[in-house]
């Protein structure tokens, strides 16, 4: 089988989120299952620099679209073992970050990648790489699934490979005006109204969801909640309109980064048999975080963007009630929206005893808030997947979690009666209330059920995760598919 991977982003080479590490470990994963795989992304700078000093691109290539004539290379790399084709076109990816300049997102990202979905399948053409499957990830390669089924439907090279579209986020779908697109003409093979937003508005997520041979989400929770108007990103009808395409796989975890018995970023390491090491990793998480080192408060840690869907519309009036109240410290490691930094600092200010915040990014200091708290926060609106709560779960710092999408799929919330089971705290209702409920529970059972926490600890620490399981998934889907 040979499989064609699509993605605006790969760990490794560029990151802002969980599809780049899904977009590196999986692909991975299937070339370990004898999958013939290749990757294809955006050159931006950050892959440029990866590449051997003096190595030559391939001779130019040009792709017409109607009176667009577009002139771009292609780069091998393999930092990983699988090899990466980077798309080189420096009037759309010769940008320092992927998607936005900081502020805004860029005006041309509709151009952009239209071209780039295009352009993968044009280079796999040239390399003569032709695809069994086709597996494409959000809206920056959404398209690539309309153009295998319009404007290349004759083309013999594609006539046996099926299209996959993993829906990462559903809440970003990519909606351009055509008349930023240069090779719009292209568009008028459309025959669904759905694709469109609004009067020549073109929403990307739309344009895979309707084509794309099968769908999936990142979990099973997260692919129901599509097919609801609660959950569904005001796309709903269009999920119901392909129920039949679609399916959760939930992700796995990369237990080689993330070992608390390895792990490098660690002042100590410790095992679920012999916890020593953890107590020291809170301790310099305190201090670290400007906190005063206490051994007997619950220390709940929390590493996130600073976004609503992560749920700080919750936790921070749950934050300020709990504060004042309890005896516990919490430490927030993140960046994003003006207002709710701003929140954040003024708690912190407030209470500069019990609330520490680190306004950036680190992977040492994230590793460290996983490594050094009793409990990590994930409040979250929605939540596709979530990798963090199994990175809490694998160091012993038990999830406080919302039972949402992938959240749901895997903390299971302790109650009276399931300890034996339950590997962290959960809440339903997305409202402070829910949240403050949940803080006074996890404290509660921190501060006089010492047994029961070392026990949730315990199952927590044992619970697993493992890519192999999600690649297998993904490779009955692909068989399905071609069967």
């Amino acid at each position: 089988m040979r499989v064609l991977f699509l993605a605006s982003e790969v760990d490794g080479l560029i990151k802002t989120g969980g599809l780049a590490d899904v977009a590196r470990v999986l692909p991975i994963e299937l070339q370990n299952n004898d999958v013939e795989v290749a990757i294809m992304m955006p050159c931006y700078p950050q892959v440029k620099a990866l590449l051997h000093p003096g190595q030559e691109a391939p001779e130019q290539i040009t792709m017409q679209l109607g009176s667009t004539h577009y002139v771009y290379h292609v780069h091998e790399l393999s930092p990983f073992g699988v090899p990466v084709y980077a798309i080189d076109c420096p009037e759309y990816f010769n940008r320092e970050r992927p998607y936005d300049d900081g502020q805004h997102a860029y005006a041309d990202n509709g151009e952009r990648f239209s071209f780039f979905a295009m352009a993968a399948l044009q280079t796999a053409q040239m390399l003569n790489y032709k695809p069994d499957i086709v597996h494409c990830n959000d809206w920056h390669t959404a398209l690539a699934p309309f153009f295998l089924k319009s404007v290349l439907r004759d083309n013999s090279f594609f006539a046996d490979t099926r299209s996959v579209l993993t829906v990462h986020n559903g809440a970003y779908q990519g909606n351009y005006d055509l008349n930023t697109i240069h090779f719009a003409h292209t568009f008028s093979h459309f025959t669904e109204e759905g694709m469109y937003d609004s009067y020549n508005i073109i929403n990307f997520l739309k344009c895979g969801v309707l084509y794309a041979d099968a769908i999936n989400a990142v979990s099973p929770s997260y692919a129901q909640e599509l097919l609801s108007p609660l959950g569904g990103h005001n796309m709903s009808h269009i999920f119901q309109r392909r129920s039949e395409a679609l399916t959760g796989i939930l992700n796995g975890c990369d237990y080689g980064e993330w070992n608390s018995e390895t792990d490098s970023y660690l002042t100590a390491n410790y095992t679920a048999d012999d916890l020593a090491g953890k107590a020291v990793c809170k301790k310099a998480l305190q201090q670290k975080m400007g906190l005063p080192p206490k051994a007997d408060v619950p220390l709940f840690a929390m590493v996130s963007r600073f976004t609503d869907q992560k749920g700080f519309s919750i936790l921070v009036p749950a934050l300020e009630r709990f504060l004042e109240s309890g005896d516990a410290q919490v430490a927030i490691v993140g960046s994003g929206e003006k207002a709710i930094t701003e929140a954040l600092e003024r708690l912190a200010a407030k209470h500069p005893n019990r609330l520490g915040l680190f306004v950036g990014y680190s992977d040492a200091l994230s590793h460290q808030a996983q490594a050094g708290a009793d409990y990590f926060l994930m409040p979250s609106i929605f939540e596709p997947c979530g990798l963090t709560q199994m990175f809490s779960l694998a160091y012993g710092s038990l999830p406080v979690a919302r039972e949402v999408g992938g959240l749901k799929d895997t903390v299971i919330g302790y109650t009276n009666d399931n300890s034996a089971a339950a590997n962290g705290i959960t809440f339903i209702d997305p409202n402070p209330e829910g949240m403050y409920w949940a803080l006074e529970k996890a404290a509660h059972l921190y501060q006089d059920e010492p047994e029961h926490y070392r026990q949730i600890q315990q199952n927590a620490m044992a619970t697993r995760f493992f890519w192999q399981e999600a690649t297998e998934q993904y490779l009955a889907l692909y068989h399905k598919l071609l069967s």
